[in-house]
């Protein structure tokens, strides 16, 4: 009785049946497809992309010179040096990332009292040389400046579980 049926059915072609339907039926709903270089797809607040130094409301950069980033990075990807400053407070001299080395695992972001490296919504930086992926201060507080509503805004949203 099993031979039979399954003759029956590869002769009426039943898979074949079921599978055009199946198509039919998916041609009239809505497509899922992104068309990416123009839409892009909603990221996760928890979202490690590039990464960027965040200031205070007033201008003054966050970094208090604490390297607690430096001492975790596991790639040892960070390089800072300080000097304080005529109010004996320690600011940076030189923040320096090194983005080739840099495995995106958040604990730089993590480590920081103050929130002042963040790692930011940015994931297309694709660059033409390796020179182009060291980045140095000017160029993380650039980050910050550019992007410095939606680390703000991920942060706040991030702060539950922290």
């Amino acid at each position: 009785m099993a031979g039979l049926d399954q003759t029956l059915r590869a002769f009426l072609l039943k898979e074949i049946v079921s599978g055009m339907a199946s198509t039919l039926k998916m041609m009239f709903k809505p497509k899922v497809t992104l068309n990416y270089p123009y839409e892009k797809g909603p990221l996760s607040p928890r979202f490690r992309g590039e990464h960027a130094l965040r200031r205070y409301p007033n201008g003054e950069e966050r970094c208090i010179a604490c390297k607690l980033c430096e001492a975790t990075c596991p790639a040892e990807a960070i390089t800072i040096e300080s000097e304080p400053r005529d109010d004996g407070s320690r600011r940076t001299t030189r923040y320096d990332i090194d983005m080739t080395k840099c495995i995106y695992c958040g604990l730089c972001e993590e480590a920081c009292p103050v929130d002042a490296i963040v790692e930011g919504p940015n994931y297309e930086f694709a660059v033409e040389t390796r020179e182009e992926l060291m980045y140095d201060k000017e160029k993380l507080l650039a980050n910050g400046d550019r992007w410095e509503t939606v680390l703000a805004r991920r942060l706040e949203l991030d702060a539950p579980y922290r």
